[in-house]
């Protein structure tokens, strides 16, 4: 089984991903592990795909489909086209910088984790965002943990790994697609056993352009609220769910990976 994959969901990102995913290609290569980058395209009709597939890398693969359904699905589907027995999440944008992921792998190896998420709060984090944003961020993450106990400071930020068994069994069961889809993934891995969670530091420095506007902040607060009653109120979660089928014409390029093994430091 492939060691790492790295699911990277991109939304009208254009021209600029062919530098984010040489850039992202350069530290993964400095791991020394058996690894592949599936680029999931969620609906782009601008250059994404086309900028994407120009990288000459037999590492990577190129997923699409012709709607755009949010990033948890986009997430999602990248899962369902990866192979590793360990899976990152992180950004097209780079916004969070690639090199944490080496340190992300140390963390769960040495703490035998199942989960590893990035986190704003941490105090080795490096964070560069407006105070508006903050201020936003803080609040939702207080919310959090008046509905919920997922143990952690914050659920948002958008670098995470995962041991794959762990989102086999949660994936199917998220009914989010888009905001709170991170939020709904840690409180139902937690609910169903994956309880050993750790934060570590990030690198963040926002290129700024926020989708949070007045209507994707009542979106964030109804799906928090209906994660909630699925949790609490009609146990949706303990149900079994079987996997959703893909959008009609999902296309994915070979990937042809390399082999090696994670070196640590």
């Amino acid at each position: 089984m492939m060691e790492l994959s790295v699911v990277v969901p991109a939304y009208r990102e254009g021209a600029r991903i062919h530098d984010n995913l040489l850039r992202l290609l350069s530290e993964l290569d400095q791991l020394g592990s058996d690894y592949e980058v599936v680029v999931v395209s969620d609906g782009n009709r601008d250059q994404t795909v086309s900028e994407a597939q120009r990288v000459d890398s037999s590492r990577l693969r190129v997923v699409e489909y012709p709607r755009n359904m949010g990033k948890g699905y986009a997430l999602t589907t990248g899962v369902r086209h990866s192979t590793g027995a360990l899976v990152t999440f992180i950004d097209a944008d780079m916004e969070l910088h690639p090199r944490e992921i080496k340190q992300f792998i140390n963390t769960l190896q040495d703490h035998q984790l199942d989960i590893v998420i990035g986190s704003k709060r941490h105090p080795d984090s490096r964070v560069h965002y407006p105070v508006f944003r903050r201020v936003q961020s803080l609040a939702y993450q207080l919310l959090i943990r008046l509905l919920f106990n997922v143990g952690v400071r914050d659920t948002q930020t958008g670098l995470k790994l995962f041991r794959r068994q762990v989102l086999e069994a949660v994936l199917p069961r998220l009914a989010v697609k888009q905001f709170a889809f991170d939020l709904e993934l840690l409180v139902v891995a937690q609910h169903l056993g994956y309880t050993r969670i750790g934060e570590a530091p990030i690198d963040l420095s926002y290129r700024f352009s926020s989708t949070i506007n007045p209507g994707a902040v009542y979106r964030i607060l109804w799906d928090t609220a209906a994660i909630f009653y699925r949790l609490h109120v009609t146990r949706y979660y303990d149900q079994p769910h079987p996997w959703p089928q893909p959008e009609p014409a999902v296309k994915a390029a070979a990937a042809h990976p390399q082999t090696g093994s994670i070196r640590r430091s």
